[in-house]
């Protein structure tokens, strides 16, 4: 396969996923330098075969990125295994669904609320700098069986933003720290990237050798992204999901509105 495709193809690729790695172990949002960097270097391959290999690349950088995370830090499994189990099921049911209806609705309302995460997290300064869980224990497993069943529907049925959602998610409705709440979501992402994953594969969507490749850069990004949120604690954290968020809602916007924009300008 490598043959087929130019070096400077390759080494660009590589670079993004190892971008990818680092930034989505620290706040999520990896899909948003990986996913463009597919499409736009490989035009001649399908969409499903492009999201199928970002999948194999993106697994592996969060599955480092969680067994990085839960050396150093308490993982609030209470709410994070249900979570995970849920999202299982979500993001498999959100990637069939995909294929029966349209996601316009969903990607016209997306931007919306990117920007509402956005100006939450802005405006509540001490938001996530302290964990301090509000649930009792049965009340953090319904609630994360909940937030696992439909930000998992989310990501296999659309996908940007899902870290950066789980992130806020676990802070806001669980009182979880940004490290606690970054911890349960790499395990939450795994989940639904292996739940796409069984989607994708057996359907022969994916380029494996490509997938591979940069699955060993994203795996180094990763290893540097959680070596940095963890060493300079919740505060870096935010920051950095604050500019990620905003960066989601350029390119969510620009994708979603574009279109129509240019269309009525024309």
């Amino acid at each position: 396969m490598f043959e087929q495709i130019e070096l400077w193809v390759l080494i660009t690729l590589c670079a993004a996923a190892f971008a990818a790695g680092l930034i989505d172990a620290m706040v999520g949002g990896g899909g948003l330098i990986q996913i463009p960097a597919l499409f736009g270097l490989m035009p001649g391959q399908g969409h499903a075969t492009l999201l199928g290999t970002n999948k194999i690349s993106s697994v592996v950088g969060t599955s480092f990125a969680a067994y990085r995370y839960s050396k150093a830090i308490q993982v609030p499994w209470n709410a994070v295994l249900p979570a995970t189990a849920m999202a299982l099921m979500g993001a498999y049911g959100g990637a069939y669904v995909v294929t029966q209806i349209s996601t316009e609705v969903l990607r016209l309302i997306l931007p919306v609320l990117l920007a509402a995460v956005a100006v939450y997290t802005f405006l509540r300064k001490d938001l996530g700098g302290v964990h301090a869980p509000k649930l009792d224990v049965k009340r953090e497993r319904i609630f994360g069986a909940l937030v696992g069943l439909l930000i998992g529907f989310y990501d296999g049925f659309f996908g940007p933003g899902t870290g950066s959602f789980l992130m806020v998610a676990f802070v806001v409705f669980f009182g979880f720290d940004f490290l606690a709440a970054t911890a349960g979501a790499k395990m939450v992402n795994i989940a639904c990237n292996l739940a796409s994953l069984a989607w994708f594969a057996p359907a022969g969507h994916i380029i494996l050798s490509l997938g591979l490749l940069m699955a060993a850069f994203n795996l180094a990004g990763a290893k540097v992204g959680a070596g940095l949120a963890i060493r300079k604690g919740a505060g870096f954290v935010r920051k950095v999901l604050l500019a990620v968020v905003c960066l989601l809602i350029l390119r969510t916007s620009y994708d979603s509105y574009w279109p129509y924009l240019r269309s009525w300008l024309v």
